[in-house]
């Protein structure tokens, strides 16, 4: 509980230093260099704004990576653990019942590993997409069309 709200705290803070797009000024001189000039500098802003959005996201990925692999690799030892002492046992009446729950518990973590996972990468995402929304950037920048291409499960 408290890496899921580490994680959510990083994410929130992370986007509120992004979501504030830093706009260049564009100046009233008539002369079309100038005018260039201020465009280009907009649009050099707005890519900008779109990459702090992409190192946000991906450090909140990151983070729920870890954590997800942290949670999946404690339930494979746990599991380990509770395989060892149900075939310490010398009776099949003894072994299965702990075979059983060794694999359950192994079960129900990884499922939770999973979930959490998809729901910490969603919600990057999701924030991603708000944050790149008040970017304004120019068609292309962003890669949003590649959120597919994340592990699903992991």
């Amino acid at each position: 509980m408290l890496k899921k709200t580490l994680v959510f705290s990083i994410l929130f803070l992370a986007l509120s230093l992004v979501v504030t797009p830093v706009l260049a000024q564009t100046t009233t001189s008539t002369s079309a260099s100038a005018k260039a000039a201020a465009k280009s500098a907009d649009v050099a802003a707005k890519i900008k704004c779109v990459a702090d959005a992409v190192a946000v996201r991906e450090m909140a990925i990151s983070t729920a990576s870890v954590l997800h692999s942290e949670a999946v690799a404690a339930a494979y030892a746990t599991r380990a653990n509770e395989l060892y002492g149900a075939y310490s046992n010398t009776t099949v009446a003894k072994v299965q019942p702990g075979v059983k729950v060794a694999w359950a518990g192994f079960k129900k973590t990884t499922k939770l590993a999973t979930n959490t996972w998809k729901k910490n990468k969603n919600a990057a995402w999701s924030a991603f997409r708000s944050a790149v929304s008040i970017c304004k950037a120019p068609a292309g920048v962003s890669d949003s069309s590649n959120s597919g291409s994340e592990p699903s499960g992991q």
